[in-house]
């Protein structure tokens, strides 16, 4: 299970498009940590303490949200796949958003910039999140056509990722 978690990225990724989207977020998670590191580095925006630690909560909450997904979910994996086993997991965070690793993740590239003393940083979240978005809904396709039970559970969940949102 840790090393099927491992492989991760557009190389990992079975479909081209997925490839692709793993591509951007790739490349818009980079320039969150380079974007962030010069502007920390250069002093372009000055964050104050308070903020920094609330980054450091958004990450740690990010983490934590993870953990529970990956504690709630054997399934869940780095790549968009279905197993031969698998079946729909509607408990938990489940049970309030479709894709919580992905809720996790946006709350953990939040807190990235501020608790690395960024505000320049944040510019990449809305792109983080567009990227985010792009592959749930690919892969939203790929669970309801292959996954045994995924679209009755679309429609007990309404919320994909951000609950009362969208």
């Amino acid at each position: 299970m840790l090393e099927q978690r491992l492989h991760v990225g557009p190389g990992a990724e079975r479909q081209p498009a997925q490839k692709r989207i793993q591509l951007f977020n790739g490349v818009v998670l980079i320039a969150l940590f380079i974007g962030s590191a010069l502007d920390h580095r250069f002093g372009w925006s000055t964050v104050p303490v308070p903020m920094v630690i609330f980054g450091n909560v958004l990450v740690a909450a990010g983490f934590y949200g993870c953990f529970l997904v990956l504690r709630q979910n054997s399934f869940a994996s780095a790549t968009v796949e279905i197993r031969r086993d698998q079946r729909v997991i509607s408990s938990g965070l489940y049970s309030v958003v479709r894709h919580p690793m992905y809720a996790a993740a946006l709350v953990l590239f939040s807190g990235m910039p501020l608790s690395l003393g960024s505000y320049w940083g944040l510019l990449a979240i809305p792109p983080a999140l567009a990227g985010l978005a792009a592959r749930l809904l690919d892969e939203e396709k790929h669970l309801t056509r292959d996954l045994p039970g995924y679209a009755e559970y679309r429609r007990k969940v309404r919320y994909r990722l951000l609950p009362g949102l969208w």
